[in-house]
């Protein structure tokens, strides 16, 4: 399994071509929910007073996802916004601050962040949530942030995002002890040891 990157981490990171010229940095990251992927970023401009781009990076221009920098071939692999990011689409896909629900109807948290998956897949496996109080019941914590996986029975309304029950069982503390439950819980889900 590649790294695995909380979506927030991503936002400012630089966009760098395989020459090594930045063209741009990372303003924001575009999640189709339905899908369970990144479907692109929005960018800014280099430097401290730049503003937003009028051009985004879709998923397909991506060469890799790193912690320091996303990779592009080149510069021609900006697009126009208006193809990395639908109205409607971003508005489905609207999944931070979401209630966080089981498939059995219990509420486990509400989402802080979405959890990449490095390389070049751009799939989301997890989230970072708020945890609600039946989640940590044996935490002294006031504000519990734990990692739980996505699942593949994701539903996502804008208000609410749904999990299959058995994933609250993979809850982890920090991104490291989440690489492991993800893998353990797509084991489990697919049936291997």
């Amino acid at each position: 399994m590649n790294e695995l990157m909380a979506a927030r981490s991503l936002t400012t990171l630089p966009v760098v071509t395989l020459g090594g010229d930045a063209v741009a940095q990372i303003k924001d990251t575009v999640f189709d929910a339905a899908a369970g992927r990144v479907t692109g970023f929005t960018l800014s401009g280099r430097g401290l007073l730049s503003g937003p781009l009028k051009q985004s990076l879709p998923w397909a221009g991506v060469h890799a996802l790193g912690r320091d920098a996303v990779m592009v071939r080149d510069p021609l692999a900006l697009q126009d916004t208006s193809v990395v990011v639908a109205r409607r689409e971003a508005q489905q896909g609207r999944v931070l601050h979401a209630k966080v629900l089981t498939d059995e109807g219990a509420e486990v948290g509400t989402v802080l962040d979405v959890v990449v998956e490095g390389g070049t897949s751009g799939r989301v496996v997890g989230f970072r949530i708020a945890a609600a109080k039946a989640l940590v019941r044996g935490s002294r914590r006031r504000r519990h942030r734990v990692y739980v996986p996505r699942g593949e029975t994701l539903a996502v309304s804008g208000r609410a995002l749904v999990i299959p029950a058995d994933a609250v069982r993979y809850v982890a503390d920090d991104l490291a002890e989440f690489t492991a439950r993800v893998g353990a819980f797509r084991n489990e889900r697919e049936g291997t040891p």
